[in-house]
Order: C-alpha cells, then structure tokens, then sequence
C-alpha cells in the first residue's frame, strides 16, 4: 500500500481519540445530516447514513446527537444546509490531493483551503485538475486480527463482487465498485468477517516518492486540511517511507 494509506489508518486512529475530547463529533454529525438529507433518514435505505451512523457510534458519539443530526437532514430544510464540494490540488513535491468538504459558506472555505495550499507548499487548482489520477471505489477494512486467512478472506470477497484484496500493515482492504460496496460488506459481515470501516473513497492510479522537506511539509498540508471544520477527507497520492513519515 502506498504511504497515503498508512497515513489515513493513522488517521482513523486518532479520529477515535480526539473524537473522546469531543474534537470531530462535528464533523460525524454533518455526514449523518448531509446523509440524511441525500438519501432519506432511514439508514436501512440509505448506505451512506448508515455508515456515517456506525462511524459515530464507534467515536461514541452520543445518541441523542446521532438523532437530532438526522432529524435536520432528513427535516423539511430546515436548520444547517451543506454543500459538498471537492477541492483539487497540487502539494510539496507535486504530490495530487483532493479534499472532500461540507461547507454552509462556500467563499469562507475556499478561501480557508486556498490559504492552507499556498501557506505550505502547494496550490489549490481548478476543477478536474487532479481528480483524473483518482478511480472512485469503494473499500473495506477488516483488521488482520480479527480476519480469516488471506485465501479464504479474498475468496469471500471476490465471491461477492470484490475487485481486489490489498494487505496495510494491520489490515486488510477490499476493493469494491461504489456501486456493490453495500453487498459486498453485507455479504462479508454474514459471513462472519468482522468489518471495521466501509466507506467511498478515492484510490490513487499511481504514487509520488516525496522525502526530506516535501514530506515534512506535505505531511503538514495534510494534517491542517483534516483538521478544517469544513474538511470531511483528503486524498493523495503519495508514497513515502515509514522512517519520512515517522520523522515528519
């Protein structure tokens, strides 16, 4: 896997921890709302929801606020209207990176992410100007510890309309279209396989190497993106080594 993807496991690593402070319940709301006003407030209907509801009980989340977040997305308009948008730019080394954002002010948050690029070595760019070098798809993690065996596991998950089985370090990550990843995770968890994360996502076609100052700095583009209050995900395409990611 490339080195983006170690990064966005440690990531949803530390989404856990500072979601018990209380740092991202925002942000796990405003999916379940933007969910819920996209495809209904039932989540049996709606896969994305349903996610955005099992990401927010896994951070604890309390369930009052779970509720109130699909009552105004599912309510008729009122409260916060968000807009999603993609972002597309460049960083250090010329490393691809795509944010995802929910903004109820689109001119603040452009402003916000432009500001962010430029401070730290990149540039934000126009519409499609990177999103070529991504291939939306769908991916499940199913951590090594509570999966079967790679054969039976990628068997399992090709049966079901799986495109590819990679191995991370702790995990294992299916590869779905984004138009079966809601079959393929139910298909695996009836089966017995433990699924720690189901989500559409944006895999990169091919890698950057980035060391010494361009990491350093990309790494830090990247944390300061995550953290904006209108950033829902970031993308990248980079590569880079455990010992460059450790230090930066």
């Amino acid at each position: 896997m490339s080195g983006h993807s170690k990064w966005a496991n440690i990531k949803r690593k530390k989404a856990v921890v500072d979601a018990q402070k209380g740092k991202v319940f925002s942000k796990l709301t405003r999916e379940i709302t933007a969910a819920a006003r996209q495809g209904g407030g039932n989540p049996d209907g709606n896969f994305r929801l349903k996610t955005a509801i099992d990401k927010a009980r896994a951070s604890n989340v309390p369930q009052d606020n779970i509720q109130r977040a699909i009552q105004r997305g599912s309510g008729p308009g009122e409260g916060e209207q968000y807009e999603e948008l993609l972002y597309e730019g460049y960083g250090p080394g010329g490393v691809a990176v795509m944010v995802e954002v929910l903004t109820d002010n689109r001119n603040r948050t452009a402003g916000e992410v432009r500001h962010l690029f430029a401070k730290h070595g990149g540039n934000l760019g126009e519409s499609g100007c990177v999103a070529w070098m991504f291939d939306q798809k769908g991916l499940i993690q199913v951590e090594k510890e509570d999966a079967p065996g790679e054969d039976d596991l990628l068997l399992s998950a090709t049966e079901a309309g799986a495109e590819d089985l990679r191995e991370d370090e702790e995990s294992w990550d299916v590869v779905t279209g984004v138009d079966v990843l809601p079959a393929v995770k139910d298909a695996l968890e009836q089966g017995g396989v433990k699924v720690a994360d189901a989500e559409v996502t944006y895999l990169p076609r091919s890698t950057v190497a980035v060391d010494g100052t361009d990491a350093e700095r990309l790494l830090r583009l990247l944390d300061l993106l995550e953290e904006h209050d209108d950033v829902q995900r970031v993308h990248a395409n980079f590569e880079m080594s455990d010992e460059e990611m450790e230090r930066s």
